[in-house]
């Protein structure tokens, strides 16, 4: 594949160009919906930038929190010009990377959303989970249909023990199916189509010690139109169970307690700032 660039500050995409064969070979044998996971997605010292820089949560710079379906996560989508983050994410929007997008995925015609609706700089704390669950599928503003996900984690020495694996499911045709569990280790990034069937979530709660939270970038592509039997009528999120009463208590119990010991930290910070 030629991009016409060979290589990019931050995206290691020479070693994308590289192995474009056996990653497109990988996605296209996922079912009953695609997806593929890279190593060594940044370059590694680009990929230690971003884990040194990375807010913490204490820092007061996060736009907003969740608290329903994804118990204590943290999200961030505006970054000042220039910036370390702002450049990484230019160039994940950027006609290059989606130019590789394409010919990984055979989607035509990907559009970015330099807006980062939805994605951007997320971090979860411990006691957070994510409720499996299809994405909303039609962008509320410009109305694109959302095609692929891209997210990027920047944890050091996860252990499998935190839980906070990626999971993918089948739930097409009454199914009820773990696909994979993907642990969100340090520069490894998830891409997988999205559609009605792309079920996912991380629904074990984080069991993380307190100074250590899942770290990851995320950014979400589109198209103007797709095929007609893709189409489905525009919805939001739709999150399911995936692991009936018990894991509704489970999460219930650690969404409990991860809400007072945030309470606590703020209740820390601002004692540190007096």
């Amino acid at each position: 594949m030629n991009t016409g660039i060979s290589n990019m500050e931050y995206i290691n995409l020479k070693n994308l160009n590289e192995e474009i064969t056996r990653i497109k070979e990988d996605f296209e044998s996922k079912k009953p919906f695609r997806y593929v996971v890279i190593e060594n997605f940044f370059h590694e010292n680009k990929a230690e930038e971003i884990f040194q820089n990375y807010p913490t949560i204490m820092d007061g710079v996060w736009d907003h929190t969740t608290y329903i379906d994804q118990k204590n996560k943290f999200q961030k989508t505006t970054f000042a010009k220039e910036c370390l983050f702002d450049k990484v994410f230019k160039e994940l929007n950027s006609e290059t990377f989606t130019r590789f997008l394409e010919q990984l995925s055979g989607i035509e015609g990907i559009i970015e959303d330099r807006e980062l609706f939805g994605g951007g700089l997320h971090q979860s704390i411990k006691g957070a989970f994510l409720n499996v669950h299809i994405d909303y599928n039609v962008h509320p503003k410009t109305k694109y249909h959302r095609r692929l996900n891209l997210l990027v984690y920047v944890n050091k020495d996860w252990k499998d023990e935190y839980q906070g694996h990626l999971e993918l499911w089948d739930m097409a045709n009454g199914n009820n199916n773990l696909l994979t569990k993907i642990a969100p280790t340090f520069n490894r990034c998830v891409i997988f189509e999205t559609n009605e069937i792309s079920y996912h979530g991380h629904p074990e709660p984080l069991r993380t010690p307190n100074e250590v939270t899942r770290k990851s970038l995320a950014t979400y592509y589109y198209t103007k139109t797709r095929q007609s039997r893709e189409i489905a009528p525009e919805h939001n999120t739709i999150y399911v169970n995936t692991h009936g009463l018990k894991g509704q208590i489970k999460r219930f119990s650690s969404g409990i307690k991860a809400l007072v010991e945030r309470m606590g930290r703020k209740i820390t910070g601002r004692e540190k700032q007096t």
